[in-house]
């Protein structure tokens, strides 16, 4: 602006004076008569220097301006959008969703928000790298282009997750089904890039604005997009490769998983999680040998709850390693009692062999108890060795080292194979208990643990039989060769006061302790299987 006044006063300047000044020097040059007016002349040379100086400043101006303005709108754009993909982002959905929802409501529709997460897109990334991802994202981008409407928003919410909204009218919600379907077939269909062939698929989650119930006011674009979210993992939930439709039991479920995280997290700080103790009998004599520790939650809220309805969630957030740690702390101080001759066998979770710390850990933890390693086994599940075999082989032979024993736990069900065993210094194998609740009653049963029974006399490693609930199973057993047993047969897990008891029983007092009852919570279907 300001250079526009210089500008404009200084044409107003030449042209009031310009022209008088002009003829003058004009005149005065050419016949040499009559005097130039200095000051008549210095002005009219400042004017045209003015005026030069002011077109010049204001053309520099406006495309400083212009320049600017494009790069507002290039910051407005990726502010809005996936830079990758051309789609819109997390910031940008939800005004397009509600202005989706206003603009169907106007016109007497209704809105499908689809939320759609690729399946498997993570070994892509690992196996291919990046670039081979973002390939992949951009050719899902353009499929999925193809088979939404024109009009419709698409947003990257981040990763491998897209969102859209889709308006339907109420007789044609069987559309998006369809829709969600094709979707499902096309993205599960190969993509093709630099010699490889990648396969992906998609889980959807929908939601609409049809009210659940009559009278109730419809989702808005943030509720329905949570609800699609939910959605989406339900799908996930159930097989991947496949769609859901929002139900009210879902939010419910939700809800109930987030108490029982932040219960778990407030429950650590509180001590509330405490160990219990299977016994771990010779089956020749009859008599204990030691104790497994089992997790259990003494929880002000939910009871004395069972390990299968918090471990897998503890994992999953994150809190396993300080869970199990404080568990194996107190168990350590509870078996400095239990006599010389008697073990402690603690679980360690898929989770903690990744920690490149935890032998440390461990062993510090039987430094400040005062708790021999030579007293300490610890169990691995055989299903860990499979992601995990080089780390394993670490921990393994830096606990050994000091001491400690280590057993393959629930051998028979998961990926190990004999080399493995054979490489792995294991000190025991532990039979899975499917196999020997079983064994009676299943001739397959039987021989396999006869065959786990020649690879432990092979290899010179005891064997531990989990699961035993009948003496007809004992009986059986027996057959095979020389066992430690555990199981419900010999009295449930119970707290360290009880451990004492029976150990005074076993050395010679008599009573047979209470069987305490444990409650399990209604477990989430993603739970793993966990130790009872």
């Amino acid at each position: 602006m300001m250079a526009l006044v210089i500008v404009v006063l200084a044409i107003a300047l030449f042209v009031g004076t310009g022209s008088r000044a002009l003829i003058q020097t004009a005149h005065s040059i050419v016949t040499g008569q009559g005097p130039i007016d200095p000051l008549l002349a210095n002005a009219l040379f400042l004017n045209v220097a003015l005026l030069i100086f002011g077109y010049r400043r204001y053309k520099e101006l406006t495309r400083e301006v212009g320049e600017r303005r494009r790069a507002e709108e290039t910051a407005n754009w990726l502010a809005q959008t996936d830079p990758l993909t051309g789609c819109l982002n997390r910031r940008s959905l939800l005004p397009a969703t509600t202005g989706m929802i206003e603009q169907a409501q106007a016109q007497g529709q209704n809105v499908a928000v689809m939320m759609i997460d690729l399946d498997r897109f993570k070994g892509i990334n690992d196996s291919y790298g990046h670039r081979m991802g973002d390939a992949v994202l951009i050719e899902v981008v353009a499929r999925l282009r193809a088979l939404l409407p024109g009009d419709v928003p698409l947003a990257r919410l981040g990763g491998d997750e897209f969102a859209c909204a889709i308006p339907f009218a109420d007789q044609s919600a069987q559309s998006i089904d369809a829709l969600a379907n094709r979707i499902i077939e096309r993205l599960a269909e190969p993509v093709y890039g630099e010699g490889h062939t990648l396969n992906t698929g998609a889980s959807i989650g929908l939601a609409s604005t049809i009210a659940f119930v009559a009278g109730e006011i419809a989702p808005d674009a943030d509720e329905l997009l949570h609800r699609a979210d939910l959605a989406m993992y339900q799908a996930k939930k159930f097989g991947r490769s496949r769609y859901f439709w929002f139900e009210t039991q879902m939010a419910r479920e939700m809800r109930s998983r987030s108490e029982i995280e932040r219960d778990i997290r407030d429950g650590i700080d509180r001590n509330e999680f405490v160990p219990f103790y299977e016994k771990q009998i010779d089956l020749a004599t009859g008599r204990i040998t030691g104790f497994e520790m089992l997790a259990r939650w003494n929880s002000p809220t939910h009871g004395m709850v069972a390990p299968e309805s918090f471990i897998s969630i503890a994992e999953e957030i994150g809190v396993i390693g300080t869970l199990s740690e404080s568990l194996i702390r107190q168990a350590v101080k509870d078996a400095r009692d239990w006599g010389s001759d008697v073990t402690l066998s603690v679980n360690i979770s898929p989770i903690q062999l990744r920690d490149p710390w935890f032998a440390q850990k461990l062993l510090k933890i039987m430094v400040e108890a005062n708790f021999p390693p030579s007293r300490l086994e610890v169990e691995i599940t055989e299903t860990s060795l499979h992601n995990n075999l080089g780390v394993v082989r670490s921990l393994m032979t830096s606990l050994r080292n000091q001491g400690v024993q280590v057993s393959l736990d629930d051998f028979g069900i998961g990926y190990s194979s004999l080399s493995q065993l054979r490489t792995l210094p294991f000190d025991r194998i532990k039979i899975d208990k499917s196999f020997v609740s079983s064994l009676c009653s299943n001739p397959d049963s039987a021989m396999i643990i006869s065959a786990i029974t020649s690879i432990g006399d092979g290899m010179g490693l005891p064997i531990t039989a989990e699961g035993i609930e009948s003496p007809e199973v004992v009986t059986a057993l027996q057959k095979y060769g020389a066992f430690k047993g555990q199981g419900y047969l010999y009295g449930r897990p119970a707290d360290a006061t009880t451990v004492l008891r029976w150990l005074n029983e076993d050395r010679g007092t008599s009573a047979e302790p209470a069987v305490p009852v444990v409650p399990v919570l209604p477990a989430p279907a993603t739970a793993k299987r966990a130790k009872r």
